[in-house]
């Protein structure tokens, strides 16, 4: 059962909330598409934001290393990048962003390598990790940012509340002992 009920805008494949483009097959046996559908749908129930719309980019390190170099001005792999479609008013630094205007928030590219990565150094399941990153880059797709400590706090504790409903262990929770 998906969660979603009988008034699932999405219907039963999430078609209409995640467009996806796989550059790098490895994605098509992890099911992004699967991870994606699930994150967006959770990030979207608890915003409130029912048409909630993103693209997902599946690619490997040099890939995401050269959209990192274009658009960050770092030529090294990261794990996900994202392309919020709307500029966000600034906001007293903690405080949760506005609505987004429209549905359609943006863009993600994820990078298998660095995931499975990070998920085998940090002892998680790939599909737990892949999935808390897919909620992080829809955050910031919707406004949130952790550009100071507030914000960052504040992003977190979103990305706790959403994890939770999950059952995602908290990935803040190691940092905090």
């Amino acid at each position: 059962m998906n969660g979603m009920g009988a008034d699932d805008p999405f219907g039963d494949d999430g078609a209409g909330l995640v467009d996806l483009v796989i550059e790098d097959d490895r994605w098509l046996d992890a099911d992004l598409q699967a991870l994606a559908i699930r994150a967006a749908r959770v990030v979207s129930e608890w915003m409130e934001l029912p048409d909630l719309q993103v693209v997902v980019l599946g690619c490997d390190d040099p890939r995401i290393a050269d959209l990192n170099r274009q658009f960050r001005g770092r030529a090294v792999p990261t794990n996900v990048l994202s392309w919020p479609f709307h500029d966000f008013a600034s906001r007293p630094a903690g405080d949760d962003p506005e609505a987004p205007p429209s549905p359609e928030l943006g863009d993600v590219a994820i990078s298998y390598d660095t995931c499975a990565r990070e998920a085998e150094q940090q002892g998680k399941p790939f599909a737990d990790h892949v999935t808390h990153l897919l909620v992080h880059a829809v955050l910031h797709l919707a406004g949130y940012d952790h550009i100071d400590d507030s914000d960052a706090r504040t992003m977190e504790n979103a990305e706790r509340e959403i994890l939770h409903r999950l059952d995602i262990p908290d990935p803040y929770a190691e940092y905090e002992r």
